[in-house]
C-alpha cells in the first residue's frame, strides 16, 4: 500500500493516549502506593537495625571466644614448659 499525505497526517495510525487505554490512578490510589512506600521503607529500617545488631554481636561473641582460645594457649604453653623443665630434672636425676 502507498502512503499518501492523508494517511500520516490523520493519526489514525494505532496512537494510544493516557485517557484511552489507561485509567486515571485517583488520590486513593496515589495514597495508598505512598504508604506501602512508607512501610517498606520502615521494615527496611527494622531488618537494617537488626541485622547491625546481630552482627554487632556475632563480633562480640568471635572476640571472646578468641580471647579464651588465647588464654587457653598460655596456659597450655606454661604447663607445657613446667613439664618439660620437670623432664629435664629427672634426667639430670639419673
Amino acid at each position: 500500500m502507498a502512503v499518501t499525505g492523508d494517511e500520516t497526517k490523520t493519526g489514525n495510525s494505532g496512537d494510544l493516549t493516557a485517557s484511552s487505554s489507561l485509567p486515571q490512578e485517583g488520590a486513593g490510589a496515589v495514597a495508598h502506593r505512598s504508604m506501602l512506600i512508607v512501610k517498606a521503607s520502615i521494615k527496611r529500617e527494622h531488618r537494617l537495625i537488626k541485622n547491625r545488631d546481630a552482627s554487632r554481636e556475632c563480633r562480640r561473641k568471635k572476640k571472646e571466644y578468641v580471647k579464651c582460645l588465647e588464654d587457653r594457649l598460655d596456659m597450655l604453653e606454661n604447663q607445657n614448659k613446667t613439664l618439660i623443665d620437670e623432664l629435664n630434672a629427672l634426667k639430670d636425676i639419673n
